[in-house]
Order: C-alpha cells, then sequence, then structure tokens
C-alpha cells in the first residue's frame, strides 16, 4: 500500500497518527507537494478527482480517500490496538463524538485557517477573510463545548484513547496557526487533555 500524503496537513496528520498508534510502519508515503499544486495534476486526479489529500493506494490499484474512510480500511487490517469501538454500540457512540468533532470544530478551524492565514493564500483562492475571521469566533464556542464535555470523562468519546482523540488533537494542533491556545481561552480542561495527548509518541508522527 501506498499512502499519498502531505506535509503539515491536518487531515494527513490524522491518518498518520492513527497509523502510528497502530504501530504500522510498513506502508509507503508519497508526499503530494501541495504548494505546487501537485494535487491538481491529472496523475494525482486519477487518484482523487476531489484533489484532496490523503489518498490511500491499495495493493490492487484502487485508492480510498477521505481520512474518516481510510482509518476505517485501516482498522479492519490492522485491529489492535481498537480505536474504533469492539461492538455496536461503542463504534456508534465513538463515531458520534468523533463526527462531532470533525464537522464542527475540524472544519471550523479549517475554513477559519485557509481564509485568513497568508500562507494557505495559494490553497484556498479566493480568500475570504471576514469568513474566516466568523469562523474562528464559532470554533471558540464549540472549543468550549469540549472543553465543557472533558470535565466528566478522560477522552473525547469516554474514558479510553480513540479516533475521536486523533480528529481533536489534530484540530487543536492546526488552530496554532491563527494562535488558538485553550488555556488562554480559560478553557483548562481542553487544555489538559491536549496536553496528555501529545505526550504519546504518535503526536510526533
Amino acid at each position: 500500500m501506498r499512502l499519498h500524503t502531505a506535509a503539515r496537513a491536518p487531515n494527513p496528520r490524522r491518518v498518520d497518527m492513527f497509523l502510528a498508534e497502530k504501530g504500522v510502519r510498513t506502508i509507503e508515503r508519497v508526499v503530494v507537494d501541495l504548494n505546487s499544486g501537485e494535487h491538481k495534476k491529472d496523475s494525482f486526479l486519477a487518484r482523487n478527482p476531489m484533489a484532496r489529500v490523503p489518498v490511500l493506494e491499495l495493493d490492487d490499484g484502487r485508492c480510498l480517500a477521505e481520512s474518516r474512510a481510510i482509518c476505517t480500511y485501516l482498522e479492519s487490517v490492522y485491529p489492535e490496538p481498537n480505536l474504533m469501538g469492539i461492538d455496536g454500540e461503542e463504534r456508534a457512540f465513538i463515531e458520534m463524538a468523533d463526527r462531532q468533532v470533525e464537522l464542527r470544530l475540524f472544519a471550523t478551524i479549517t475554513n477559519c485557517v485557509r481564509h485568513t492565514h497568508p500562507g494557505l493564500a495559494v490553497l484556498e483562492q479566493p480568500q475570504f477573510p471576514d469568513y474566516g475571521i466568523s469562523q474562528g469566533q464559532k470554533m471558540r464556542g464549540i472549543a468550549q463545548w469540549l472543553d465543557d464535555l472533558l470535565v466528566s470523562r478522560s477522552y473525547v468519546a469516554g474514558e479510553r484513547f480513540t479516533i475521536a482523540d486523533i480528529t481533536a488533537f489534530c484540530s487543536i494542533e492546526f488552530a496554532r496557526l491563527i494562535r488558538f491556545k485553550p488555556a488562554e481561552e480559560g478553557m483548562n480542561h481542553l487544555q489538559a487533555w491536549r496536553d496528555r495527548i501529545a505526550e504519546r509518541p504518535s503526536a510526533s508522527a
């Protein structure tokens, strides 16, 4: 298998962190240069017409896009340690938490960064700074929701580390580009959780 990925991008980082938690080091990495537009060339579009990374190229030549779908496939190939639920009930609650983080927190952070950070201008044309700023404000309310959630649980989906923590951690780390630090905004539970996750070896993957 080959993982078509990109340096410093948050979605590829989610998959890299997932693989690191699994202890998988045998998948070849193909680095895609986003700044030069390599993801828009025909050779890449043949693998993912959406022109997004990451893409997992399977041994039979089929290509799987979307970080969550890639992780679902990898969970089936490398079932331990379990990161997505041991039965239908747990899988449902973990997926709920993961999707809430992805569709609310991760999405608003991404919109803010892509529309306000000058380094992302090459990837987001045209940029709409006012929209980006409003997304940053909205993101802080969602981050407060997560801070409140972490008052009563150790991890995002419950009492053990799961894919939901990976998605949330990569989101919070990406938000550093807009100078968001939970502790500086009174979100001490979110900061403590972030610092614990940062100590895991996979956080440096």
